[in-house]
């Protein structure tokens, strides 16, 4: 054996079980960050699979199921009222080819009659309530409902009176900053940084790659909710690519990236709360909760509430 060798391999063994046992025990090296909430129900859109998205109606049915987190998007009308609103584009949502930043509060359309639901193709939502509300309404309506906030894109002015309306509220702990993007991410958190925030698609595919490599025991994470697409519903209800077999591929290959208990408990006994989204039917319920998520993202709550209901010790009540 060559003295090369004769070193590297003793240490490397000595890495592989120090990570293991630290993978196990992360309480020794961290404080982990004590919830005010668990969310096991959120609501995705308000609840869009069984009224009109993001609608006040919606919300209110997400409520009477007990959803434990609001899930909303954000944009701002032109006279600067920060609205919730999946798109940007009003097309899909109303059917007129106008932006929301192009248009005062007071002139924004209503929503169709009927939407399809994104991650239930070929089955349409319904609702008597078809307006767009405020974030204002929002809070002011659900004072302490926890909320996840998205932000789309860097808009400065978005951010900063989303940030505003939180304080004015006293709803700093119970409204989560949310993003795709990291430069959105770095922005939201500039603006107001004690809300908890969410992982990034970048810093997701980074504690990934830390935990592959046997680091993510000795990294500290600042986020304190991870959000992440249930790998199994690809190329059944979520179809992120236009070709089936790219999209086959992308389950494949997620499937065994992701879907590790190990990861999954160490960043629950971190303090972190990891939530699958979005799923709609029990078989998906049931593997998020087996792998140990702490919750799920539904279009369905009523459905999702009786599933929880049902199944007390695999949904984890505590």
């Amino acid at each position: 054996m060559s003295p090369l060798l004769y070193y590297a391999l003793p240490a490397l063994g000595s890495y592989v079980m120090l990570s293991i046992f630290f993978l196990r025990r992360p309480r020794l090296l961290h404080t982990p960050w004590a919830p005010a909430y668990r969310v096991r129900l959120g609501a995705h859109r308000g609840g869009s699979g069984e009224r009109l998205e993001h609608t006040m109606e919606a919300m209110e049915n997400s409520m009477t199921q007990r959803a434990d987190l609001l899930e909303l998007d954000c944009q701002l009308t032109r006279d600067g009222v920060v609205v919730v609103s999946h798109d940007e584009n009003l097309s899909r949502q109303s059917g007129l080819n106008r932006d929301v930043s192009s248009l005062d509060f007071k002139d924004l359309p209503l929503y169709k009659e009927e939407l399809e639901i994104y991650f239930s193709p070929g089955h349409f939502a319904h609702g008597s309530d078809r307006r767009m509300v405020s974030l204002e309404d929002m809070f002011q309506r659900f004072p302490r409902t926890p909320m996840s906030l998205e932000v789309k894109e860097e808009n400065e002015e978005l951010i900063h009176k989303i940030a505003s309306l939180v304080r004015r509220f006293d709803r700093n702990e119970i409204s989560i900053w949310a993003s795709e993007k990291s430069s959105v991410m770095k922005k939201c958190k500039a603006a107001n940084a004690e809300m908890p925030q969410s992982f990034t698609v970048s810093r997701g595919l980074w504690v990934l790659l830390l935990y592959y490599l046997g680091l993510l025991p000795f990294i500290p994470i600042p986020e304190k909710f991870f959000f992440c697409f249930l790998p199994t519903i690809i190329n059944r209800t979520y179809f992120p690519f236009p070709g089936s077999w790219l999209n086959q591929l992308t389950a494949t290959v997620s499937k065994w990236i992701i879907m590790r208990k190990s990861l999954i408990r160490h960043l629950e006994e971190r303090g972190v709360q990891v939530i699958f989204w979005c799923l709609n039917e029990e078989s998906d319920f049931e593997t998020a909760f087996s792998l140990g998520a702490t919750g799920v993202m539904t279009d369905y709550p009523t459905a999702l509430r009786c599933y929880l209901d049902n199944h007390r010790p695999a949904a984890r009540a505590s």
